[in-house]
């Protein structure tokens, strides 16, 4: 008796399924067409099955403006003052070696216009072509030094130091200055590279300690508050600005705002070139310290020893002419 019941359910079970799904189903309600995603129409339908452009919400709107109105405007970035670096160089065998030492330095500071001036009558093949390949913006000068100031006791490199000066001033005789800093980068020392982020901020004359030279492993500004007070130096103490060459910066508005300023040849005494161009354009009080207080020695009066050319033949022997 029950299996003759379970069979007649299951007989009737698909039935009944079928009877139930055709009643749930309305023809008259039209299927929903399938989208890849949700479709909105910038119209409305008004009166008379015209359409009518939706209006947008001003509420988002007022508060993207509220948001733009709170932000400060964007201010341009400052620009990055440059660092002019001048070059006296002359002809040796270690002149190219100290050059792509020097050109290796410069290639990593920002905003940096080399300017090379040689000792020569005409720019020389070598110093030329050598520019060419170093990729640094730079400016190449040549003034000679006069024959009678060729002498082991004199001061060298005047004239160079002043062909450089003179370019700057020409070159910013007709526009107004941009902000810029020069120092007189010899071509026999070694510069760390924060130095010339210590010498970008100059506001007027800034100082710093230089390794290696007067007879002392450094020598060096005393400071005191903040202030230059004092020399820490070999020789000569009693000099107004006892400092080496590679020891201060200068604002490149001040070269223009004293443009009798130059090295001086007639009554400079030996060793005291820094002090008479230093005299012309600050005092000691204005000096500014850098590389804390002057405590870091951040350059080196290093100077390539004399090459050793005992060996080498009077006539030259090799079958290729090598640039050294």
């Amino acid at each position: 008796m029950k299996s003759a019941l379970c069979s007649r359910f299951f007989i009737l079970l698909p039935w009944i399924l079928i009877v139930i799904i055709m009643l749930d189903v309305d023809p008259r309600r039209p299927a929903p067409q399938l989208t890849s995603r949700p479709y909105f129409s910038p119209h409305t339908v008004g009166c008379g099955g015209s359409r009518v452009p939706l209006r947008r919400s001003s509420l988002g709107r007022d508060a993207a403006e509220k948001r733009n109105e709170s932000r400060p405007p964007l201010q341009p970035e400052p620009r990055l003052p440059t660092i002019y670096a001048i070059t006296p160089t002359y002809s040796r065998p270690v002149q190219k070696a100290e050059l792509t030492r020097l050109a290796n330095t410069f290639r990593q500071v920002a905003q940096l216009h080399w300017i090379l001036v040689e000792d020569r009558a005409t720019r020389s093949e070598l110093v030329s072509s050598f520019l060419e390949r170093a990729g640094l913006p730079n400016t190449h000068l040549h003034v000679p030094t006069p024959r009678r100031y060729k002498r082991p006791w004199l001061p060298r490199a005047t004239e160079q130091r002043n062909a450089g000066l003179a370019w700057l001033r020409q070159r910013h005789q007709h526009q107004s200055a941009q902000p810029g800093v020069l120092f007189f980068a010899d071509d026999d020392n070694t510069y760390s590279l924060e130095l010339f982020q210590e010498m970008r901020t100059t506001r007027k004359v800034s100082v710093w300690p230089v390794g290696l030279v007067g007879g002392r492993r450094y020598e060096r500004p005393l400071v005191k508050n903040g202030k230059v007070v004092g020399w820490y130096t070999g020789w000569r103490e009693d000099r107004p600005f006892a400092i080496d060459m590679a020891g201060f910066a200068v604002s490149l508005q001040v070269i223009l705002s004293n443009p009798k300023a130059v090295f001086k040849r007639r009554g400079s005494q030996p060793g005291m070139q820094e002090s008479d161009f230093l005299k012309q354009i600050t005092t000691v009080e204005e000096l500014e310290p850098k590389a804390s207080n002057c405590t870091k020695v951040l350059v080196w009066h290093t100077r390539t020893e004399k090459v050793n050319l005992a060996n080498e033949p009077k006539y030259h022997l090799d079958t290729v002419n090598i640039e050294v």
